[in-house]
């Protein structure tokens, strides 16, 4: 833990020394291709380990699903381990198993992704493995029944046994009145349990085309060996039609909305959510990255807002923290939660006017060039460390590509950052943290319905 600090502390001084633009000049080579039929391909290299990290990335997700047919892509996403013309179902888990390689994969409201991270030697395995579910995916009727229960129980397990989960979930529905973003990546119950192994075939059918995919390939290799097998192995898979996707956008000032919520939960909590764009849809970038340091100066560690004013300072809660996503398809929120300190008497009413203090606080006070630059540094050593895996690298440039955006983004990331000022801070805040663009939900423990 001591060496930990140690490091940590001495990257924040380094960063706060050095020029962002000198390390930003230390971008590993990263090379794009496309194939004939519109697979796009990109190589990142990173020699330091005989490792590579393969991650085929789909254009789809629960933002694409509409009311009635939720679900559909993370139950894809199970079956496509279930077997393929070539392969019986788990044969090519058990072939990856075998070589030694990690493998999984993952839904969200914007894309698919699956990966495989083994020895360099091996990466042909890896891709002929994934083209051929690409190109015969088989979703065997009898594998889809065994697998929907699977689901449902994954359901039962993350999401309707478990508070948190269940509130966000609820939340996220009032959250985004306009958009797809209010779908469960999991599906509503009820949708799972009509959903037909034909309504994945025709999900499959739609969606998963190598035109609207992109392979990323990130470890100890070079761009032609891997352009030389992404053309073996996924070259003949023809191109098909996708649907149009258009981006999820709310209403820029959709009205406050509130919710109460009685969960199997001991101690009450609130969660408070402002509607605000993604890199995808600002009209200002600078605005999200404000965002993201905002979210930074409320709650990014020991010394930050949230936690030495609400929590140590006045103790009016036990936990506060703030989060935000800027690298979305369409629109995002800002959240913020906290649990009142039940302990001292405080109560959500008083934890959520903290909260709005702090907001407001924002809004008639730029942070100082300390506080900033401070928890800048923070931000940029995350990004750093995170960096500093080939599967981290991987998922950056695929989720950027995938929602619409470039990876080139992540080699300006650290500039991008360097350049917001206290003033676009208190810009931000005095944009998006208005009463018009508010979701307010308040958890309350299930007994307390009838006091």
């Amino acid at each position: 833990m001591q060496i930990a600090f140690l490091r940590t502390a001495s990257l924040l001084f380094a960063l706060l020394a050095a020029p962002l633009s000198a390390q930003a000049a230390e971008a590993q080579p990263t090379h794009e291709f496309s194939l004939d039929n519109g697979l796009k391909v990109i190589v990142r290299e990173d020699h330091r380990a005989p490792v590579v990290v393969s991650q085929l990335w789909y254009k789809v997700g629960s933002s694409y699903e509409t009311a009635g047919s939720t679900g559909l892509s993370h139950a894809l996403e199970h079956m496509m381990f279930k077997g393929s013309d070539k392969l019986e179902p788990g044969e090519s888990s058990r072939i990856l198993r075998e070589l030694g390689a990690e493998e999984n994969a993952f839904t969200s409201d914007d894309y698919t992704a699956y990966y495989q991270v083994l020895a360099r030697d091996r990466l042909a395995v890896a891709l002929e493995l994934e083209a051929d579910r690409l190109a015969s995916l088989k979703l065997p009727a009898e594998e889809f029944t065994r697998e929907i229960e699977v689901i449902k129980e994954e359901r039962r397990l993350r999401t309707d046994d478990r508070p948190g989960s269940l509130a966000y979930e609820r939340f996220k529905a009032m959250a985004y009145p306009a958009s797809g973003y209010r779908n469960p990546t999991i599906g509503w119950m009820h949708d799972l349990e009509r959903m037909t192994v034909d309504d994945l075939r025709a999900w499959y059918q739609a969606w998963y085309a190598p035109n609207n995919a992109t392979l990323v390939v990130v470890g100890d290799v070079g761009a032609a060996e891997v352009k030389i097998l992404a053309e073996r192995f996924f070259g003949a898979i023809p191109r098909r039609e996708v649907p149009p996707a258009k981006l999820p956008r709310e209403l820029d000032a959709p009205g406050e909305r509130r919710t109460t919520l009685y969960l199997k939960t001991q101690l009450p909590s609130l969660m408070m959510g402002f509607n605000v764009p993604g890199l995808a849809t600002a009209s200002e970038p600078r605005q999200v990255h404000a965002l993201r340091l905002i979210a930074a100066l409320l709650d990014g560690g020991y010394s930050t807002r949230l936690a030495s004013r609400l929590e140590r300072g006045e103790e009016l809660v036990s936990g506060a923290s703030a989060w935000y996503n800027g690298f979305t398809r369409g629109d995002s929120l800002f959240v913020l939660s906290a649990s009142p300190n039940v302990q001292k008497g405080k109560t959500l009413e008083q934890a959520e006017a903290g909260l709005w203090r702090e907001l407001q606080d924002l809004q008639q006070n730029p942070p100082s060039a300390e506080e900033l630059a401070r928890v800048r540094a923070q931000v940029i050593a995350g990004l750093v460390y995170e960096r500093d895996s080939i599967t981290s690298q991987a998922t950056a440039i695929g989720q950027l590509e995938t929602v619409g955006l470039s990876w080139r983004l992540i080699d300006q990331e650290l500039a991008e950052l360097e350049a917001v000022t206290p003033a676009d801070i208190q810009q931000a805040a005095n944009t998006f943290f208005v009463r018009d663009r508010l979701n307010v939900a308040h958890v309350l423990p299930e007994e307390s319905r009838h006091e």
